[in-house]
């Protein structure tokens, strides 16, 4: 199935979307993590630890954190669960490298390790992990079916996904409140602090696309997953997904 955030595309070229995205976040790893908790108000540290949260209960030993970014869900992650071995992919080798000096600074190098891995094929085998979290990277995926399906592949039976993911609030005032957030706040702070303009119109647009709430709880269901849970948190900004596998 396609989905409409899959045709939305950062410098809207004939490029691959992938390509695009992998350029955007080279671009921009320099300033992401000030970006991040500027623009979220630092409200983003609380939606990563209910996700950590929820795995808790399940003792993870072999974690993949998707789309790790600069590593900040896969540190927290680390501190949090105290798995055997965690690895962060990610296509954007910028952003992993910052990820990298952060892993070596919090003394976890030893426990974290970074791969560059396109989430619709990666490189490992069969029920690799036994637990597999993304945050706020999903809707920046070219093929959502596709890489679902390879998650739930990598993803050892029993084993367990958590998504965090950034969405549309539907009940007033937060509704409009967020509407001229996105369209006005976003794009001017992203341009003024990363120098991109087109990242941070970029990305309240696939905000917007991206399939939410129980739409986005059938499209997991769809990839085979089981126990398929979704909770809405700070009136709807953020939503956090769990499934089984």
């Amino acid at each position: 199935m396609n989905y409409p955030q899959e045709n939305i595309k950062p410098y809207g070229s004939d490029s691959k979307k992938v390509e695009q995205v992998e350029h955007m976040f080279d671009n921009i790893a320099h300033a992401y993590d000030r970006l991040n908790h500027t623009l979220s108000l630092g409200i983003d540290r609380s939606w990563r630890k209910k996700a950590i949260a929820w795995l808790k209960p399940f003792h993870p030993k072999r974690i993949m954190d998707v789309a790790t970014g600069t590593g900040d869900f896969a540190i927290l992650a680390c501190r949090q669960l105290q798995p055997d071995t965690l690895i962060g992919t990610d296509i954007s080798e910028g952003m992993m490298n910052v990820g990298r000096d952060k892993v070596k600074k919090e003394g976890l190098s030893d426990k974290i390790s970074f791969a560059k891995e396109d989430s619709s094929s990666f490189s490992f085998d069969d029920e690799r992990f036994d637990a597999i979290t993304i945050a706020f990277g999903i809707r920046n995926f070219e093929d959502l079916d596709k890489c679902l399906l390879e998650i739930y592949r990598v993803l050892e039976k029993e084993g367990h996904l958590v998504i965090l993911e950034l969405t549309t609030p539907d009940k007033f005032p937060m509704k409009q409140l967020f509407a001229i957030y996105s369209k006005v706040v976003i794009p001017v702070i992203g341009k003024l602090m990363s120098k991109d303009n087109s990242a941070y119109k970029y990305l309240p647009q696939t905000i917007k696309a991206f399939p939410q709430g129980e739409v986005m709880k059938g499209v997991i269901s769809r990839a085979g997953f089981k126990e398929v849970n979704f909770k809405r948190l700070t009136f709807g900004i953020c939503t956090l997904y769990t499934a089984t596998k």
